[in-house]
């Protein structure tokens, strides 16, 4: 689905990564991260995509200060370590500030 995001300016958090092999309880803990995001004071919403060990997930914010509140979050912070231990082979975070955003259909 194709998160509704408000006007510009807002943050884009683009998260890609490359799976190890096996659940080893990723899809429930991806459940939770999305629950715990959508309390989150600033949270837009979210788009995701996995082929091929390859997943890209996009995540909408209202500000840098949401984002790192986000980063800090004490349930997130533990899913992150867990991710790097067990579930990543590899993967980068990037934060963009969107300036401009186009729709179809209008």
């Amino acid at each position: 689905m194709i998160a509704k995001t408000p006007a510009p300016p807002y943050y884009a958090v683009i998260f890609s990564s490359l799976r190890t092999d096996g659940d080893q309880g990723y899809g429930e803990a991806a459940t939770r991260m999305l629950e715990l995001a959508r309390q989150q004071p600033g949270f837009l919403g979210v788009e995701s995509a996995r082929e091929d060990g390859l997943g890209i997930t996009v995540s909408y914010w209202a500000s840098e200060a949401a984002i790192l509140a986000w980063k800090q979050q004490a349930e997130h912070r533990q899913v992150r370590e867990q991710g790097r231990a067990t579930w990543y082979a590899a993967f980068h975070t990037r934060v963009c500030k969107v300036e401009r955003a186009y729709t179809f259909p209008t």
